[in-house]
């Protein structure tokens, strides 16, 4: 791989690790974009999977005395469940798919109205988020923009959501590296670039709690709209650029 792609990577790397640190989500939709385009899918959601472990994983700790436990460990139940299911299935989305699910899902989550958003703290509903964001990150590679649909009405400020999302996001990234990687996504990520990209994601994500200490509940979740939505545009376009192919 030429160097100039390895720079790239590594500053998409530092840039989703920031977003995803301060937001929550966002940032991977912004790496596995980028991901897609000099890998096939199984492989880039494995590497994905390993840098947002790293990431995820680290602002979890960080965060650590924030994570609304209640709310992990039915999660965890549900994705499991999910898992189970769709590893008998063995799906694969091809590229296109995988943009236009990241492209159009804030829109379609938009779209259902203010009262029908449920809660994750809701008795329930943790496993069945669990189960759902499961089957949405493994047919578009992300959950955490329909993860963000059961928190967008909760009472939770925004450390308890960043670190409980963290928690779940990071148990998360385990399940698709296992069922993407035991399909053949393996075999391009065992190597010291990898290694390097999750000492990137470390880092950027270890200057994120300056930011989030700074800034309101009201201007946390403003400013996440503005970025996914960004984001989300431009990867219609892509996919479907893609399809018309």
């Amino acid at each position: 791989m030429p160097l100039s792609t390895l720079v790239l990577i590594a500053a998409t790397i530092v840039v989703s690790s920031f977003l995803s640190g301060v937001f929550g989500m966002a940032g991977g939709m912004i790496l596995l974009g980028v991901l897609l385009v000099y890998y096939d899918v199984s492989t880039a959601v494995v590497l994905f999977s390993i840098i947002q472990f790293a990431a995820n994983g680290w602002r979890a700790v960080l965060w650590y005395r924030f994570v609304r436990w209640p709310v992990f460990f039915p999660y965890v139940a549900g994705a499991m469940v999910a898992f189970v299911g769709l590893r008998l299935i063995e799906y694969v989305p091809d590229k296109a798919t995988v943009y236009l699910l990241l492209g159009a899902m804030p829109f379609l989550v938009e779209l259902l109205p203010r009262r029908a958003h449920p809660s994750i703290e809701w008795p329930g509903m943790p496993f069945f988020a669990g189960a759902l964001t499961t089957v949405v990150q493994f047919m578009s590679g992300v959950g955490g923009v329909f993860l963000d649909l059961f928190f967008q009405k909760s009472l939770l400020d925004r450390k308890t959501t960043v670190a409980t999302k963290a928690v779940t996001q990071t148990f998360s990234h385990v399940l698709r590296a296992v069922y993407f990687g035991s399909i053949g996504g393996l075999a391009d990520v065992a190597n010291w670039t990898t290694l390097a990209a999750v000492a990137l994601a470390i880092a950027a994500t270890s200057t994120t709690p300056y930011v989030i200490e700074r800034m309101s509940d009201h201007g946390f979740r403003q400013w996440t709209r503005v970025v996914i939505y960004v984001i989300s545009t431009v990867y219609l376009v892509r996919g479907g650029s893609l399809l018309l192919r």
